[in-house]
């Protein structure tokens, strides 16, 4: 590109300096077209083409996400099937796209040390995979966060045998000497080091890849805890007093909850038209269930609210709302497509972390069998 407007500015000076000769047929208006010209060439070489183009030319979408952690994005070993909030999240921005979310999405695992560098080099289309939204790395990475679908907090699951819960008086404070597993590249080795630190609480971080190998550190004993986003802790109590893998040994949760992680989906910077598919996907989930919108009911929906008793919800579900690209605009039924895929947004949630009852329009009270309320 630097050749190129290089190329184009000697252009332009030949041509302004022929316009000044005497005798020259180049006239004032030839100049000022020669300069639009490279303006235009510059500003076009400029212009990087939108992830969204990119995802419908090749005909999928590839979304970076956890494989390990129940409720947010698992895959479960022996049916090949995922599940998770997360999960529900990369469907619906597949489905607004016009893809179908069963067989044009392809998951690729994103590790704590490695998520932002596959988004930056187009390894993935879209990271929604348990990911802090803080100020640093939305300022320093090459990554724009795109929405907030759960709201979390810092906790810390504790061997019984090491540090029993009745002596720690159920509390992080009461592990003073403790080896803590923690995910390398992530928030919660800052936020442990303060905890603690700010407390004069002894303790040896035990820096760990990913879930997979914390889980099996804190099993063998070689770390003492294991911190990370409370929905982790939360699924990983209830995974391994499931399968019986600690051999006995209880484990309990810390009451404390170390930190504020709101947990979000991320673009990559400069692509605003894909990045608010992305923010839009999410916000229109949650609009649906608060104007009582379900899978089940979005077509009935739309036809009764374009009747003009609720223009809200009819643009919402008929409309595109200048959403996508002028090559690739969303279909008006983009919303639905959501809604067909994921369902609205407390019914993402109860298939994520309850029992798939939810009629997706009563509220929270009406949930039942939750791992996390």
């Amino acid at each position: 590109m630097r050749a190129m407007l290089a190329t184009m500015m000697m252009l332009l000076m030949t041509t302004a300096a022929l316009a000044g000769c005497a005798g020259s047929d180049i006239t004032q208006e030839d100049v000022d077209a020669a300069r639009e010209e490279g303006r235009a060439a510059g500003i076009l070489e400029a212009t990087p083409v939108s992830t969204l183009d990119t995802i419908i030319a090749r005909g999928s979408m590839k979304c970076g996400v956890k494989e390990s952690q129940y409720g947010m994005g698992y895959l479960d070993a022996g049916t090949g099937v995922r599940s998770g909030l997360d999960i529900s999240y990369c469907r619906g921005v597949a489905a607004a796209l016009g893809l179908n979310p069963d067989t044009d999405i392809e998951y690729i695992p994103a590790s704590g040390s490695d998520r932002f560098d596959k988004l930056a080099s187009g390894t993935i289309d879209v990271l929604i995979r348990t990911t802090t939204w803080t100020t640093s790395r939305d300022a320093d990475l090459n990554a724009d966060f795109a929405g907030m679908n759960f709201f979390d907090g810092q906790g810390i699951l504790v061997r019984e045998d090491v540090f029993p819960a009745a002596d720690a008086g159920n509390s992080a404070a009461g592990l003073n000497g403790a080896n803590i597993c923690v995910g390398i590249g992530t928030t919660t080795e800052g936020n442990m080091v303060d905890w603690f630190s700010s407390r004069n609480i002894a303790f040896t971080s035990v820096p760990v890849a990913d879930a997979a190998e914390a889980t099996a550190k804190f099993i063998d004993g070689s770390c003492d805890a294991f911190t990370g986003d409370m929905s982790a802790m939360v699924a990983k109590k209830w995974q391994l007093d499931g399968d019986d893998s600690m051999g006995g040994v209880g484990i309990w949760i810390a009451q404390e909850l170390m930190s504020k992680e709101p947990l979000g989906a991320a673009t990559r910077d400069m692509d605003s038209d894909f990045k608010d598919v992305v923010a839009w996907v999410w916000y229109g989930m949650v609009t649906a269930e608060e104007n009582g919108v379900t899978a089940a009911n979005a077509a009935d929906m739309a036809a009764a609210a374009c009747d003009g008793s609720d223009p809200g919800v009819c643009r919402l579900l008929t409309e595109n709302l200048g959403l996508g690209t002028t090559d690739n605009p969303l279909a008006g039924t983009w919303m639905q497509a959501v809604l067909q895929a994921a369902g609205n947004y407390g019914e993402a949630y109860d298939d994520a972390f309850c029992d798939g009852t939810y009629d997706g329009v009563s509220g929270s009270d009406a949930m039942t069998g939750c791992l996390i309320s």
